[in-house]
């Protein structure tokens, strides 16, 4: 049992070296394109909206996706993919519950980051910015255009909550299948979109030799600042 256990251990460890030295290998050379300040455009907003063009027209599997990070009471990032449902000239728009985590500590903590990574063309944008809550009307609006399972969805959830296992959820959905049978189905007071007012873009642009290009956009008085990054 012990020269089992012993085997299996250095197995394990052998395993641990060969997965390890996997990880190191995995690189890619990026050479499809470049970012330069002449064929940049001088809106940042233009900009994230040419790429996003870009993105949907590749066929990238979730163009619209989004890494939303904020700050909980302890000064800590938490970090979730949610989906830009609009984006205006002065922000990005995005729905979910307000009692969630990340509604409740943008409502303590207005500032957020944000992060599009589209692999298939090499590029990636950074925001950062302040968010808040849109009008109840804007929300309303939209959560008539979702599909009735999304929306029902939006009352079976208690976002982030504990919950005692995935029949809580189903049963949930149900109910309110049921309540809402022979009815419109309403928007949740708890449930609307934020919108994210950035005060700064960083565009990337993978290039080979991991010399990248990054151009960064920081708000001024006047408009805007473009600058070069280093890699």
């Amino acid at each position: 049992m012990v020269r089992v256990a012993l085997t299996n251990r250095m197995l394990a460890c052998f395993n641990d070296q060969k997965s390890g030295e996997m990880l190191r290998d995995i690189r890619t050379n990026y050479e499809k394109f470049e970012l330069t300040e002449s064929g940049i455009n001088p809106n940042p907003f233009e900009q994230l909206r040419t790429w996003l063009d870009d993105a949907i027209n590749e066929k990238e599997k979730e163009p619209t996706a989004m890494v939303l990070s904020t700050l909980d009471t302890n000064g800590f990032p938490e970090s979730r993919v949610v989906l830009l449902k609009e984006l205006k000239d002065e922000g990005l728009v995005f729905y979910t519950n307000y009692e969630s985590k990340k509604g409740t500590q943008i409502f303590q903590d207005k500032h957020v980051a944000v992060v599009f990574f589209w692999p298939e063309l090499e590029r990636q944008v950074r925001i950062k910015g302040t968010a808040e809550k849109i009008s109840e009307s804007e929300s309303g609006n939209y959560f008539k255009s979702r599909p009735i399972d999304s929306q029902l969805g939006a009352w079976a959830s208690p976002q982030s909550r504990i919950i005692e296992n995935r029949e809580v959820l189903d049963r949930n959905y149900q109910n309110y299948q049921e309540y809402f049978k022979n009815r419109e189905i309403e928007k949740p007071l708890h449930w609307g979109g934020f919108i994210i007012r950035p005060e700064y873009f960083e565009f990337w642009q993978g290039r080979s030799n991991r010399l990248h290009d990054r151009l960064e956009y920081v708000a001024n008085t006047d408009g805007w600042e473009i600058h070069r990054l280093a890699p």
